[in-house]
């Protein structure tokens, strides 16, 4: 019996309409394209057997194995296709595409490890003269002047280096698990902030994946 073409084409359209996601993962996983190659993964057509997939003008045949029986399985095997490829990916089925500013508390948070970088920066912001030194009035307490000059070179590793080892670690454990592409803009928003931040952004991204994870169950 001929295929329903118009089931063939609903399916087509829905699936870069809303879930192009998962052409880019089936890309991934079942023709080893990059992900980066992937992103602009478009399907073309849907067989019994295959999905033909294009992306960056290369054109490339996904098996469904075992084959369909008939397209009235098309959702149920797509669905399936997906959660094996998220599970070979180590990817959640939850994606983040945006980036959140620090709210609340946050935002104060964000203010003083901001000004600790650009003060702990530089020794000599803590010299008489200094514009930090001057702008933030601490010539009427030589004492904690003293104490940030001596301190600064561990004050400054510890905290660089603390963020740096948090920025990296969000990458691997939170961006990448949910889907936020390496180097875009919404990447460098996340990792930029961490290493201002630091563990705040942690939190802040949790809420985010655990606010769609609701959103997705109110939808079912």
């Amino acid at each position: 019996m001929a295929p329903d073409r118009s089931n063939i084409s609903f399916t087509i359209t829905h699936m870069n309409a809303n879930h192009q996601d998962s052409l880019a993962a089936y890309l991934q996983v079942y023709c080893h394209v990059s992900a980066r190659e992937a992103k602009s993964a478009r399907l073309e057509d849907i067989s019994l057997s295959d999905l033909v997939i294009s992306a960056n003008g290369t054109r490339y045949t996904v098996p469904i194995d075992p084959a369909m029986g008939s397209f009235s399985e098309s959702r149920s095997r797509l669905v399936a296709m997906h959660q094996e490829c998220l599970a070979r990916l180590g990817r959640s089925d939850i994606t983040i595409k945006e980036y959140r500013r620090p709210e609340g508390i946050e935002i104060f948070l964000f203010f003083v490890f901001a000004t600790a970088l650009v003060a702990f920066s530089r020794r000599s912001n803590f010299l008489p003269g200094s514009l930090f030194y001057e702008t933030v009035g601490l010539e009427a307490v030589p004492p904690l002047a003293h104490l940030f000059y001596k301190t600064q070179p561990f004050v400054l590793t510890v905290m660089g280096g603390s963020h740096v080892v948090e920025a990296s670690l969000l990458t691997v454990k939170r961006l990448r698990r949910h889907g936020v592409p390496v180097l875009s803009l919404v990447w460098c928003a996340w990792v930029v902030s961490n290493l201002i931040e630091g563990y705040t952004v942690w939190m802040r991204f949790d809420r985010m994946v655990k606010e769609e994870g609701a959103k997705r169950e109110h939808r079912k």
